[in-house]
């Protein structure tokens, strides 16, 4: 054999055994700084649901029920990572079937093919990152979400009834809702270019609204409006603010799945949307009531971050102060003067701060995303994408209410939601859970 035919046959060889870099692809690789940076995310926005969103919402209601909600959001914690692992991962981000640019019900929600996790080792990579990493970090909006609804109930809801309509509601309506958003080509509003970087749409207008039909069909709470019903721990409150604030670098800059500079740029605008709301609604308390409120300026800071989380990816500081300055005004307005004109007792305000703040980003960040405005959207279609952005939000919204009333009138008619006016005087922690926070 030759000189010339050896080296022919050693490079077939070589082809043969690794045809993989013959024809110029690349095995999907996990990168290490992408990886740290998600699992950091990830314990982040844990972190804001147990112990932040439990002690902000926990230093809010009655001392009585305090731990009715703390227990709440730490049994939801627990119930939704099951329900994630059984089948929310898959009806959210299963692509089995799915076609770009066709609408059927794949366009809807996810397959059954990923349940338990079936065949993902922990080699298997999504993007840039390991895969179970990915399903770690979307199971922490799955928790959050539903725990977000708990305020609009506090001390007056059945233990048991809370279970059954947040465990229904999660895979009902988070799940196609997360599908239709972020499930990838072929899902409803991921082909519509409909922007949504954080959860405008997926966490807080689906929260906001379940939160508003919860509150209404259940009822005021006994006393409601005419005996005053202030927070029984505003630093426990203010405490829990902190941690969501902190958390919410996770919520919006991990949305990047990446450790980049969209993700420090998400990081930047969260800080400022959340800042300018938070002193926008402390000033408009003072001007409205002589004095300067914690309780104000710590719900300011929420709207603010409930805005800037579906434009966190879009926009640039200058979109973040516009959006922040709005959401402190119509977030206050919606949680007050519409909250009182219409009488419904949303206890801490799901639905004004969170439902109503997802909507202003989800609308404003049409328009602020525009490069006028310092986004990263270059010579958007303002008018088009401002279409895209109204048709998800109502669509998301009307699903939701629609979908959440069933649920609340089947459970009321079979197990019951609402705890008798006996155990609500006595309190939900001594009636649902036989302990008390505070002895004596």
């Amino acid at each position: 054999m030759t000189q010339l035919n050896r080296c022919k046959q050693l490079i077939i060889s070589i082809l043969f055994c690794f045809p993989i870099i013959a024809w110029g692809q690349e095995t999907p690789a996990i990168d290490s700084g992408d990886t740290a940076w998600m699992l950091t995310s990830t314990a982040l926005v844990l972190f804001m649901t147990i112990p932040g969103l439990a002690l902000f919402y926990g230093g809010l209601v009655h001392n009585r029920n305090v731990l009715s909600v703390l227990v709440q959001c730490f049994f939801l914690t627990a119930m939704m990572t099951v329900l994630w692992l059984i089948c929310g991962y898959t009806l959210s981000f299963s692509t089995t079937g799915m076609t770009a640019n066709a609408t059927n019900l794949r366009s809807f929600v996810g397959g059954l093919d990923l349940m338990f996790m079936k065949g993902v080792t922990a080699d298997a990579v999504e993007g840039t990152i390991p895969k179970m990493l990915h399903f770690a970090f979307q199971m922490t909006f799955f928790i959050i979400t539903p725990a977000l609804i708990v305020g609009a109930f506090a001390e007056r809801i059945k233990f048991s009834g809370m279970i059954c309509f947040l465990a229904l509601w999660g895979i009902l309506v988070y799940t196609p809702i997360c599908h239709m958003v972020w499930g990838g080509d072929g899902g409803f509003f991921w082909d519509r270019g409909v922007f949504d970087f954080a959860g405008g749409i997926v966490v807080h207008i689906t929260a906001g609204i379940a939160a508003l039909a919860a509150c209404i069909y259940i009822g005021p709470r006994s006393g409601y409006p005419t005996r005053p019903m202030p927070p029984h721990n505003l630093p426990m409150t203010v405490i829990g603010t902190g941690m969501l604030w902190v958390g919410w670098y996770g919520f919006n800059a991990g949305s990047a799945v990446a450790a980049n500079g969209d993700a420090a740029m998400a990081l930047v605008v969260t800080q400022i949307s959340a800042s300018t709301a938070a002193i926008v609604w402390m000033f408009i308390e003072w001007l409205k009531h002589g004095k300067p409120s914690v309780l104000g300026f710590v719900t300011g800071a929420i709207a603010g971050l409930a805005a800037i989380t579906p434009a966190s990816g879009h926009v640039g500081p200058a979109g973040a102060l516009i959006i922040g300055f709005v959401s402190g005004i119509v977030c206050w307005w919606a949680s007050t003067s519409i909250k009182s004109k219409f009488g419904y007792d949303d206890s801490l305000d799901v639905f004004g701060v969170h439902g109503v703040g997802g909507f202003i980003g989800t609308i404003l960040v049409a328009i602020v995303a525009h490069e006028m405005f310092g986004g990263k959207e270059g010579q958007l279609a303002i008018g088009s994408q401002l279409g895209k952005q109204l048709f998800a939000s109502i669509f998301t919204a009307v699903y939701t209410l629609v979908i959440s009333l069933i649920l609340l009138k089947v459970i009321d008619a079979t197990i019951g939601l609402r705890v008798s006016e006996t155990e609500e005087n006595e309190g939900l922690d001594v009636a649902s859970h036989g302990e008390t926070a505070y002895n004596d």
